[in-house]
């Protein structure tokens, strides 16, 4: 598979001319999954925990006995003694002053996560293919407007600069010093208590330098702020993809960016330096789904759209509908002259009901009509 090339710019020329080219390793056409970058990331994370605990005897060292029932108090455990305002006090439990925790921390607990190595190395091979994607390095903070070329690869000169001056004239020569400058000027004092704890300040990632040989290299980096350094042969995800985001800003020397086809392969072969991988291929060549199916290639072999003309009847109740209920349920036809039959041998009673209901209408006047007569008489006096 043919793949672009790239060009290389010499460090110590200030005028981005290219020096050469080399061809764009095959690892920066990997399926960017930032999911799973994630998802690898924060396990990896978790292996650098410190073990922490409460001490064994924390909220305990005090001989406290409940009082009992019938002192109108809780049963809690209290500290024994007086003349002090801490007896009586009740101890030991977690929702008690200077008792123990809920459950206290041991330092035994499960504190490494494992990792699966497909799984890690596919999260490599991902970061790095974001980091030769300017929208998404430039989405992550860094500032690589002045940088002329992207993935930005530099001639194997670099290798043998040996001090922080070199390594600064390299980097503004080809325009990656602005993010050096971004990185420096974001250092500020970590708001929290990590303050006290050997960790006062904070600031932002800067690039990171790959190289296959130092000669010096690591040494004149070392010292520009928020500039890491990583060796080609050993990359690790969480200086690929700081925090488990994708995207960060990575200047290579020629030797380490030829060396990739080397370490995870190509398309047409394995790698060498990882038994048993092969590098992920996306799902589809071409994601643009709505040219693939408007090519004249797949118009000319797909059916034509057929029109549908039948109209869709109105839906009938079968329960009160004798037809549809009879179109349904063909024996209901039977049960429904079944009985006609029988309610035509019935007697209506209907006529006489209708009879009783006007009787009883009229005597309901003649009662209405007789007290209002005797209300006008007034009261009967024997």
């Amino acid at each position: 598979m043919s793949r672009p090339l790239v060009s290389v710019f010499a460090s110590e020329n200030k005028d981005n001319k290219p020096a050469g080219t080399v061809t764009l390793p095959a690892v920066f056409t990997a399926p960017i999954r930032h999911d799973l970058v994630h998802y690898v990331h924060s396990l990896m994370a978790k292996n650098a925990r410190q073990p922490y605990a409460v001490t064994r005897r924390a909220g305990m060292m005090t001989p406290a006995v409940s009082w009992g029932t019938g002192r109108a108090v809780a049963r809690i455990p209290r500290v024994p003694g007086g003349g002090t305002s801490r007896s009586g006090q009740g101890a030991f439990g977690n929702m008690c002053r200077g008792g123990r925790m809920f459950a206290p921390t041991k330092v035994w607990r499960k504190w490494h996560k494992k990792i699966s190595v497909n799984q890690r190395r596919y999260a490599v091979t991902s970061a790095l293919a974001a980091s030769a994607v300017p929208a998404l390095v430039m989405a992550r903070g860094h500032r690589i407007e002045n940088v002329p070329e992207f993935p930005l690869v530099l001639s194997d000169s670099l290798n043998s600069v040996k001090t922080t001056k070199g390594a600064k004239a390299a980097l503004a020569n080809v325009g990656a010093y602005d993010d050096v400058e971004k990185s420096a000027n974001s250092r500020k004092i970590r708001a929290g208590a990590g303050k006290q704890r050997n960790r006062r300040y904070v600031q932002r990632r800067g690039p990171l330098v790959v190289y296959d040989v130092s000669e010096g290299l690591d040494k004149a980096f070392r010292n520009l702020p928020g500039v890491e350094l990583a060796c080609v042969d050993s990359m690790n995800l969480l200086d690929l993809a700081p925090g488990g985001h994708i995207g960060r800003f990575c200047v290579w020397t020629k030797g380490a960016f030829e060396k990739l086809d080397s370490i995870f392969g190509t398309y047409d072969e394995t790698s060498t330096l990882k038994s048993g991988f092969a590098l992920p291929r996306t799902m589809m060549n071409n994601a643009d789904l709505a040219r693939l199916i408007n090519s004249d290639e797949i118009q000319s072999i797909v059916n034509a759209p057929t029109t549908v003309n039948a109209t869709i009847p109105k839906k009938r109740n079968a329960l009160k509908k004798s037809d549809v209920r009879i179109a349904l349920n063909p024996h209901h036809a039977e049960v429904k002259a079944r009985e006609e039959a029988i309610n035509a041998k019935k007697t209506d009673h209907r006529p006489k009901r209708k009879a009783a209901a006007v009787r009883s209408k009229k005597f309901s006047a003649q009662k209405k009509s007789f007290a209002a007569a005797a209300a006008k008489e007034g009261d009967i006096t024997f």
